[in-house]
């Protein structure tokens, strides 16, 4: 397998990853116009053009998008996280060319019809409602905006009702000429490909694009908070989270061996405490995630309203015992399961895909995953134990709750827990 690299005179980049024994291939291009990227008035913007993509364009209507792909036997989508939005196929490796004109033409030539926005318009509202009803999605975007508080690292990627329900055809384009410049977008393409037709195509497609201007975004600042909502749920829902490494911080690897052995799976010690001794829940585990600028280590669990109380302190009792006890052999199987994870995940051509994107985008170069193994298996058991002692006496931290939480402690009780 063998990873190339191009980036055309307008800052159009172009990575892709042969993998000669499949059929198949994954293509898609990353543009950096997330969440993060909105202004205030902005919020939920992004999301809402991800969703017109497929909604027609100068050549096709919303059906021939959709026929053109299926046709073939391929499948395409798209997602919007805080700093990117994606746009990709997966098709036979002989449609790559063919997958590509259609996300090209997605892209470069979307007509924003009016009826076609109120339809979509709807379509996302239903969306925001549903989130709203689904209490273990609407509970980190509440812990979100308590870590990130009146910043755009902190607001919802789909949006508030009241902005979705405002934008107009002029918005939409506004922000396609505020992001969508050929500097900020990578075409990643793995599985059955070829990189020079790729580069050939890319150049006929994008080449004429002009660069645009950097345009700087709020820095993340982590500040912590408490949001609790009161409710008669089934199950009562607890996040809490803590500020770690951003994802070119070498740290982010510590970071991530520590979630493991702390909540990534049933050896980790939350599950095994929270759940198997004490069978507290049904589900609980901890997850490191990272931006440009910051991260969060995520613990999530959902049980009933009595025991919530004991759920929370359990888990502060836990993070205090991690930085005093976490064992050369808790860390060793938390590095195993993170290389298996990675490396099984990478067998899968939209998985490659996805990788290269992620690493230009961070560090303008694909490492080799030698590399990135090198970096888990460098991660010593002190180290660990000293950001295990970090997080448990960090001076910041946020908490959602919701459901049926009035026995829960508070944000302060639980601080001074971890203090004590």
């Amino acid at each position: 397998m063998t990873v190339r690299l191009d980036k055309l005179a307008n800052g159009f980049t172009i990575v892709t990853e042969n993998m000669p024994a499949l059929q198949s291939a994954s293509i898609g291009i990353w543009v950096t116009a997330g969440g993060r990227h909105e202004k205030l008035q902005q919020n939920g913007i992004a999301h809402f053009l991800e969703h017109m993509a497929f909604k027609g364009t100068k050549r096709r209507n919303a059906l021939e998008i959709a026929e053109a792909i299926e046709d073939v036997g391929g499948y395409i989508n798209a997602y919007t996280s805080r700093e990117v939005t994606a746009y990709y196929a997966r098709v036979l490796k002989n449609d790559v060319p063919l997958a590509m004109d259609v996300i090209g033409d997605i892209l470069l030539n979307p007509v924003f019809d009016p009826n076609e926005i109120e339809v979509e318009r709807g379509v996302i509202l239903q969306e925001i409602g549903q989130a709203l009803d689904t209490p273990d999605d609407v509970i980190f975007d509440w812990l979100q905006e308590k870590a990130y508080p009146d910043q755009p690292m902190g607001r919802t990627i789909l949006g508030p009702q009241e902005r979705v329900s405002s934008f107009s055809r002029d918005d939409l384009r506004a922000f396609v000429g505020e992001h969508y410049s050929p500097d900020r977008m990578i075409l990643s393409a793995a599985g059955g490909v070829d990189h020079d037709e790729i580069v050939k195509l890319a150049t006929e497609m994008f080449g004429g694009l002009k660069a645009g201007t950097p345009r700087p975004y709020e820095a993340a600042a982590f500040a912590g908070g408490e949001y609790r909502v009161e409710k008669d749920l089934e199950q009562a829902h607890f996040a809490l989270g803590l500020e770690s490494p951003n994802y070119r911080n070498d740290d982010i690897y510590t970071a991530q061996i520590y979630s493991i052995a702390l909540g990534g799976g049933m050896s980790s010690r939350l599950f095994q405490e929270v759940r198997e001794k004490r069978g507290l829940c049904y589900t609980i585990y901890a997850s490191a995630g990272a931006y440009a600028d910051s991260g969060m280590t995520t613990i999530y669990a959902g049980t009933s309203g009595e025991q919530v109380g004991d759920l929370a302190d359990i888990t502060i009792d836990e993070l205090k015992r991690a930085a005093d006890d976490m064992s050369a052999k808790e860390i060793e199987r938390a590095k195993v399961q993170m290389k298996a994870g990675m490396l099984m995940g990478l067998e899968s051509p939209s998985s490659r895909a996805e990788r290269l994107a992620r690493m230009v985008s961070i560090w303008g170069r694909v490492p080799a995953l030698e590399e990135t193994v090198e970096k888990i298996d460098a991660v010593t058991d002190a180290g660990v134990r000293d950001f295990a002692e970090h997080m448990a006496s960090a001076a910041r931290a946020a908490l959602a709750l919701y459901g049926p939480v009035s026995t829960a402690p508070d944000l302060a009780k639980l601080q001074l827990r971890r203090a004590a």
